[in-house]
């Protein structure tokens, strides 16, 4: 005899997504991809714990906006904080979550790792000085594995559990003046897609998003008019991405609804690679 069809099929498909009473630690949570998933996170009922580095402007005021947004039916406590994290110091990525867990309560649920550097001079690799390539491993590869390391071991095992890492489509595009970059990231995939596997038995998934072209300060700085021409040139969909075009994805693996999702590279770029 047939299963009766439920009525809220709807209704179903909208609780999976919502992410209430989640606590989700985001580095480089007030970058041009990382405010857009900070706030989205947000939107949908997470607490939003946004690392930052230096200027602490841009997190505060991101902080400030998500904090004065309207949420009926919740409490009036801050929905978000920001955190200054250099992640690749071990003490203070373990300060970061520290703060995440005295602020909201105690249990963590949500990694998402932004932090990056990228040498703007966009040098081949003959030309590529070592501070360069050290600073894209310390910060991309070495930072993305403190982050992981610190949530495999805090992280809730109750199913919630989901740690989103970011790499790039440039690795897949092999773009001539990315080598230290796109290394640092393929680096940061590979670490990942094990660390899904070595997780098996606790219930936190671990994969990672890789964007392609996205219009942030990151993409324009160091190209001309005629650069970025040829990246949208290039695009199948006839422009650049955005930010909010990657957030979604992030919430949707963050979320109930993509707990089937474990040890996969998600590449985000509109069809360029």
């Amino acid at each position: 005899m047939a299963e009766p069809k439920s009525n809220n099929g709807g209704a179903d498909a909208t609780a999976s997504m919502m992410l209430h009473g989640r606590v989700a630690i985001v580095t480089g949570g007030a970058g041009g991809i990382g405010s857009a998933v900070s706030k989205h996170l947000s939107s949908l009922g997470a607490r939003v714990v946004v690392g930052y580095i230096g200027d602490p402007a841009p997190a505060l005021t991101l902080v400030a906006a998500i904090n004065s947004s309207e949420h009926p039916g919740e409490s009036q406590q801050p929905r978000a904080i920001a955190v200054e994290a250099d992640v690749s110091d071990a003490a203070a990525v373990k300060a970061l979550f520290d703060a995440a867990a005295a602020a909201f309560g105690g249990e963590l649920h949500i990694l998402v790792t932004l932090a990056a550097v990228l040498d703007y001079s966009y040098p081949p690799l003959a030309e590529t000085s070592e501070a360069t390539f050290d600073a894209a491993f310390s910060v991309n590869t070495r930072g993305t594995f403190l982050c992981c390391r610190e949530a495999a071991r805090r992280l809730v095992r109750d199913g919630r559990g989901r740690i989103v890492t970011f790499s790039s489509s440039g690795v897949g595009s092999l773009r001539p003046g990315y080598s230290a970059y796109a290394a640092s990231k393929a680096a940061v995939e590979v670490m990942t897609k094990i660390l899904a596997r070595e997780l098996r038995g606790t219930g936190i998934t671990a994969n990672v998003v890789a964007p392609g072209s996205t219009g942030t300060p990151m993409m324009y700085t160091g190209k001309t008019e005629d650069d970025m021409e040829r990246y949208i040139a290039e695009a199948p969909l006839g422009r650049l991405g955005m930010p909010e075009d990657i957030a979604p994805l992030v919430s949707f693996l963050a979320s109930d609804a993509g707990h089937w999702v474990n040890a996969q590279v998600l590449r985000c770029n509109g069809g360029t690679i």
